[in-house]
C-alpha cells in the first residue's frame, strides 16, 4: 500500500465539504417521511408537527448520523490494523458477541439488566466478553500480530454465530421473529439520553483514532515498516483493537448489526482521496453518517407507512459494491 502525502489545504477543504454534506443530510432527513410536517410549526411547538419532528424523526436521524459515522471510522481502523480493504467493524467478532448477548436476552426474556434495557445491556456485555476472549487467544506474552488477531476474531465470530442459531432454534415463534428482526439491524427513535451516552462513548474514541492517524499510516504499510520507525506495533494493535471494538460494540448494542457501512464508505473514499488516514478518518465519519442517514430515510419511506430495517437497505447497496470489489481485486492479481 502506497500512502501519498496530502497537503494541509486539501485536507481542510475536503473535510469541510464532507462535513457540509453530513449537515445537509441531517437537516433534510427529518422533513422526509410518510406524514408531512412543517419546519416552522414544529419549531413553534404546534401539534402534531412538534411530536413527529422532535420525538420520532430527530432522535432517529441523530442516531443514524452517530452510528454511521462511528461504523465508518471503525471500518477504516480495522482495515489499517489488518491491512485488508475487505475488513469491517464486525470482522473481529465483536458484533457477533454483541448479537449473541442480545439474542440470549430475547430468548430468556430479560427485560432489564441493572436497570438498563435488557437487550442493550446484554449486547454490550456480550461485546465485552468477545473482546477479552479474542485478546486472550491472540496475545502471546506481550506480543500480538494482526494475523493472530484476525484468526482469533474469525474463530470467535463463527462460534458466536453457531450459538445464535442454536438459541434461535430453541426460541418460540415470537422470540424467533424478534431475534431475526434485531439481527437485521435497525435505527429506531430512541430517547435522547440513549443517544447522549452513545455519543459519550464513541465520539472520544473517534477523536483518539484520528489523533493516531500517522501511526495508522505506518501500520497500514506493514508491521515491520512501523517497527523500523519506532512504533510499538503490539501496543498500537491493542489500542486500535480496543478502540474499534468499543465503537462496534456500543453501536451494535443500540442498533443491531448494520452491515456494509464500514466497508463501503472507507473503501470508496480511499479510491478517491487516497490512503492517508489524516484525511480518510474524518471524511469517513462525515460520509458514513450521511450514508446511513440516507439509507434509513429510504428504509422508513419506501414502503410507508411500513418500515424496512435499515440493514436491508445497506445490504442491497453494499452487496453489489462488495462483488465489484472482489472482482476488481481478482483482476489486479492477474495483471
Amino acid at each position: 500500500m502506497v500512502i501519498k502525502a496530502v497537503t494541509r489545504r486539501r485536507m481542510l477543504g475536503t473535510t469541510v465539504v464532507a462535513a457540509l454534506a453530513m449537515v445537509a443530510v441531517g437537516l433534510a432527513a427529518p422533513l422526509v417521511g410518510s406524514a408531512h410536517i412543517d419546519y416552522g410549526r414544529a419549531l413553534a411547538g404546534l401539534s402534531p408537527d412538534r411530536e413527529i419532528f422532535f420525538y420520532a424523526r430527530v432522535p432517529r436521524v441523530l442516531l443514524s448520523l452517530l452510528a454511521g459515522g462511528a461504523l465508518a471510522v471503525a471500518g477504516v481502523l480495522f482495515q489499517a490494523l489488518l491491512r485488508d480493504a475487505l475488513a469491517t467493524p464486525y470482522t473481529l467478532g465483536i458484533s457477533s458477541g454483541a448479537s449473541l448477548g442480545a439474542v440470549l436476552a430475547i430468548a430468556l426474556g430479560w427485560r432489564t439488566i441493572a436497570g438498563l434495557p435488557g437487550i442493550w445491556a446484554a449486547a454490550f456485555l456480550g461485546a465485552g466478553v468477545a473482546l477479552f476472549v479474542v485478546l486472550g487467544i491472540a496475545t502471546e506474552g506481550r506480543r500480538m500480530s494482526s494475523f493472530t488477531l484476525l484468526l482469533a476474531g474469525v474463530t470467535i465470530n463463527s462460534i458466536c454465530l453457531a450459538l445464535i442459531l442454536f438459541l434461535q432454534n430453541l426460541a418460540n415463534f415470537g422470540q424467533s421473529f424478534a431475534i431475526v428482526r434485531w439481527l437485521m439491524g435497525g435505527i429506531e427513535a430512541v430517547d435522547y439520553a440513549s443517544i447522549a451516552w452513545l455519543a459519550a462513548l464513541v465520539l472520544p474514541v473517534c477523536g483518539f483514532i484520528f489523533l493516531r492517524a500517522r501511526e495508522w499510516n505506518l501500520l497500514a504499510v506493514g508491521e515491520e515498516w512501523a517497527m523500523a520507525r519506532g512504533v510499538s506495533t503490539s501496543r498500537l494493535l491493542l489500542a486500535g483493537y480496543f478502540a474499534g471494538s468499543l465503537i462496534a460494540g456500543s453501536v451494535t448494542a443500540l442498533t443491531g448489526p448494520i452491515g456494509f457501512v464500514g466497508l463501503i464508505v472507507p473503501h470508496a473514499l480511499r479510491l478517491g482521496l487516497g490512503a492517508d488516514h489524516r484525511l480518510l478518518i474524518p471524511c469517513s465519519f462525515f460520509a458514513g453518517a450521511a450514508f446511513l442517514t440516507v439509507c434509513d430515510t429510504i428504509a422508513r419511506t419506501i414502503l410507508a407507512p411500513a418500515e424496512l430495517p435499515v440493514g436491508v437497505i445497506t445490504a442491497l447497496a453494499g452487496g453489489p459494491f462488495f462483488i465489484w470489489l472482489l472482482r476488481s481485486r481478482r483482476r489486479s492479481l492477474w495483471l
